[in-house]
């Protein structure tokens, strides 16, 4: 059902999802150029990831490389890789939020049910 009953002006509803499409591509390339980083070991190993997710970066402090322990090493880099991935999927939500949250929602382009 649409407001007053009539039917959408369907040039409103296009230019709508253009202007949301435009947003939400920029907020897609902002996203991919911005570094975030997680850390395990108390600092012995540092990983960047973009904000889209991609790891572009992995420090090792060499008090963490350990020739006898190897599997503690692989663990502590695989935490700051999690903790790197948790920060972007929290940028994420923080910038794409706003622009996604009427999607399914109700709230989006008025006069569409989604």
């Amino acid at each position: 059902m649409f407001p007053g009953g009539g039917q959408p002006n369907m040039q409103q509803l296009l230019k709508q999802a253009q202007k949301m499409q435009e947003e939400l591509g920029k907020a897609q390339r902002e996203l991919a150029e911005t570094q975030v980083s997680g850390s395990a070991g108390g600092g012995l190993v540092e990983a960047k990831v973009t904000g889209a997710g991609e790891l572009v970066a992995l420090t090792i402090a060499p008090a963490a490389v350990d020739p006898e322990d190897t599997e503690t090493l692989a663990d502590l880099v695989l935490a700051a890789v999690r903790d790197a991935n948790a920060a972007a999927q929290k940028l994420q939500a923080e910038r794409m939020g706003p622009l996604t949250q009427g999607l399914g929602g109700g709230a989006g382009i008025p006069g569409l049910p989604f």
